[in-house]
């Protein structure tokens, strides 16, 4: 299995340009559809974890995924995959981008590369909303749709984005708001 996971987050980690949110479709793929490794909630369940870890996004994911596949060898195999490319990638920069950094080619690779990069992040973050709004039964047999996740999550991004708060203060808020609605939800069920 060792082997299996370094190659998958290989793949990954080589193929991916800009960083752990754009490896979240590469990964889903591979661990989700090619592999079966984990299901469509059990991944999506695995990015809020890797969100809400310290870390970056690709090794948190990579550390659940081989645990959960393959134990300490499967943490070693993915985690050693997934940083690996990244690592060769920006020693490989480092000694030459210092000499091609003004070439106008060089330039306009970057500035080519952007809204890819732009698209990769955006395609998990529109199946996250979707996923987060599907339709629930409700206790009378009706379908709802719960819109709350969705704008929790608009808040929060304005809250970042546009009012300059720390995303740790967000992510406790929401952590805290959460707990408090369960909290809530089971004593009014329990009564």
């Amino acid at each position: 299995m060792f082997f299996n996971l370094f190659w998958t987050y290989l793949k990954i980690g080589t193929f991916t340009l800009g960083g752990g949110y754009a490896m979240l479709p590469l990964i889903q793929r591979e661990v989700v559809d090619t592999q079966g490794w984990l299901d469509e909630e059990e991944y999506l369940n695995m990015i809020a974890l890797a969100q809400a870890a310290p870390g970056l996004i690709a090794v948190n994911s990579a550390i659940f995924i081989g645990w959960r596949i393959g134990g300490w060898r499967g943490v070693c195999g993915a985690v050693m995959g997934a940083v690996l490319p990244s690592f060769l990638i920006i020693l490989a920069i480092a000694i030459v981008f210092s000499d091609w950094k003004e070439l106008p080619a060089v330039e306009a690779a970057f500035k080519g590369i952007r809204p890819a990069v732009v698209a990769l992040i955006a395609a998990p973050l529109f199946k996250m909303a979707k996923s987060a709004i599907s339709p629930h039964p409700s206790p009378q047999g009706r379908e709802i749709r719960n819109v709350l996740p969705l704008l929790v999550s608009l808040a929060a991004a304005l809250l970042i984005w546009l009012g300059g708060v720390n995303p740790v203060w967000v992510i406790l808020a929401t952590i805290i708001i959460t707990l408090c609605s369960i909290y809530l939800s089971s004593y009014h069920s329990s009564k």
